[in-house]
């Protein structure tokens, strides 16, 4: 049997580390074989990329170049990790996929919808999460959760501004594909937000 493949987006500071804990230990309560993995990295080039483009110290990084490195990593992501686990019949938990380059490099750069959905073709050739879930703030609770955080990466010390846009694009996403992104309330806490984690996966176990 096939794999199944979920992601998890949103701006920063709406937990989707702790929660990508929770999806991947739910699931394997069900039974399930979960691989967990993240973008960009995933693999050891992809992690070699993401450095490249969280680090400050590097200096400047090119709208395009950001956004080419970015489906750089994913293709390896894909080949190495993402496929082989589908294959295999496992479930993969991912932090991020292509619904972020959509909402970073789009919503927030600005860079042309067309020109990431053909890097999305030449890449993916197809494969989309069976489930996205977007955990979703407003800003002033990310910039709050945020201040708690020791370091910031090159995209966290971004303006309030890039953040409104990239939150803005994800909402337009999730209105657009209410099939497979399903919103949750990342405001309230934890428990609350777990609660209804379960409730969305369990959607979707029940379809397998």
């Amino acid at each position: 049997m096939a794999g199944r493949f979920v992601t998890l987006e949103g701006i920063e500071g709406v937990g989707k580390s702790t929660n990508l804990e929770f999806v991947a230990a739910y699931l394997s309560e069900r039974g399930k074989t979960v691989v967990t993995t993240r973008e960009p990295g995933g693999t050891e080039v992809g992690e070699r990329i993401r450095d490249v483009l969280l680090n400050s110290s590097v200096g400047t990084v090119p709208d395009t170049c950001e956004l080419l490195l970015m489906f750089a990593a994913r293709a390896a992501h894909l080949q190495q990790v993402i496929l082989p686990a589908l294959e295999r019949g496992d479930w993969v938990v991912c932090d991020r996929f292509t619904d972020a380059s959509f909402a970073y490099q789009g919503g927030g750069r600005g860079l042309p919808d067309d020109d990431i959905a053909a890097l999305r073709t030449l890449v993916q050739h197809g494969v989309e999460p069976d489930l996205t879930i977007l955990l979703d703030a407003p800003i002033e609770v990310s910039i709050e959760r945020r201040r708690e955080r020791a370091q910031s990466d090159r995209f966290e010390i971004e303006a309030v501004e890039f953040f409104g846009r990239v939150r803005s694009k994800y909402l337009e996403i999730a209105a657009r594909e209410p099939a497979r992104v399903v919103i949750v309330d990342a405001s309230r806490n934890l428990e609350q937000v777990q609660a209804a984690l379960r409730s969305v996966l369990e959607i979707l176990l029940d379809d397998t």
